[in-house]
């Protein structure tokens, strides 16, 4: 069988769902341990954290101030198990991958074969930063395909399978045991200790980690940047969901708009950094661009957009790794 011609939503699955034989050593680390994962041949590297598997209730309840009608009805997920990143991925680690010639002076030593061969996004046209500040900010303004195709950038560089998160991951880490409106309760008063928002940001993303952690020690959870998922957004998707607990749900992306962001951003206001808000991408992200076909890579209206990665506890086969990793993109005229 040839796993790369298999159904997106079918990888997908296996993506959080298979227990397989580890294809790397990196894979035997304990699903209860946070771990620090060094960028190979660089002095680059990013904080991981446990996520322990377990069953939410996800959306949001009819009463709760700020909720939409796509946060319905509220059911019960199961997940399985995973690690997050701490933080969002920030410039430092997401800007080797853009620039090969910046990737090389980061590090110590010749770039591998495998390495070389990732594709590169195309060099933005304008400031990707948007003049908001790099070291140790979130980086922001790439396409989902980009998120992904860092991703894979990090696999051949570490040989450890990284992905976004799937929306009900995402809500999950989230809310960390929580069923109130934020991770810390209902009082959006007491978001300035935890989000950089609105109210607070001077419309700007701020350094990650500035804020007070969520309960399961992952920051920006709300707010500083909204975080892509995998998942196409579907309004009324959770209609479909029973009173019995659903495994792993995601939503089978098949087109180009809108995918599922999450946790609000340094632009938005407090309602919705909930952590059963949810947003959709929208095509007018890239209006400015001149391309025809627009950029697969960039959305130079969209500062507001960044990632954080997903590392699943069973991993996927090889043969599934590369499949999620080598999906075409879909031109957007």
């Amino acid at each position: 069988m040839n796993l790369s011609k298999l159904p997106f939503y079918t990888l997908l699955t296996g993506l959080t769902c298979l227990t397989l034989t580890p294809q790397i050593a990196h894979a035997q680390q304990s699903s209860q341990e946070p771990y620090t994962q060094e960028i190979s041949g660089t002095n680059l590297k990013f904080d991981m954290v446990a996520i322990p598997g377990g069953e939410f209730v996800m959306g949001s309840p009819a009463g709760e101030k700020g909720r939409e009608a796509d946060e319905g009805p509220q059911h019960p997920v199961k997940i399985d198990p995973f690690w997050m990143g701490k933080y969002e991925v920030t410039w430092d680690i997401f800007e080797p991958f853009v620039y090969k010639d910046f990737e090389l002076t980061q590090s110590n030593g010749a770039v591998s074969a495998e390495v070389d061969a990732v594709a590169r996004p195309t060099k933005p046209y304008l400031d990707m930063t948007f003049g908001m500040g790099k070291e140790n900010h979130p980086a922001v303004g790439m396409t989902q395909y980009n998120a992904i195709q860092f991703c894979k950038w990090l696999y051949a560089r570490t040989g450890v399978f990284y992905r976004l998160p799937t929306e009900a991951e995402w809500e999950y880490a989230s809310r960390a045991g929580s069923q109130t409106a934020y991770s810390f309760g209902d009082d959006p008063s007491t978001l300035d200790e935890y989000a950089w928002y609105q109210a607070n940001s001077n419309k700007t993303t701020h350094p990650v980690g500035s804020k007070k952690p969520n309960a399961w020690g992952l920051y920006d959870m709300h707010g500083n940047v909204a975080e892509w998922t995998i998942d196409q957004y579907i309004p009324d998707f959770y209609k479909k969901f029973k009173s019995k607990a659903t495994a792993n749900p995601v939503a089978k992306p098949e087109k180009l708009y809108p995918h599922v962001i999450r946790g609000g951003s340094f632009e938005d206001e407090a309602a919705a950094l909930r952590s059963a808000n949810r947003e959709g991408s929208d095509p007018s992200w890239k209006r400015i661009d001149p391309q025809i076909p627009k950029s697969n890579w960039w959305f130079p209206e969209a500062p507001f957009v960044g990632l954080r990665l997903v590392r699943p506890v069973n991993p996927p086969s090889q043969a599934e790794i590369d499949a999620y990793y080598n999906q075409q993109p879909t031109p957007d005229y």
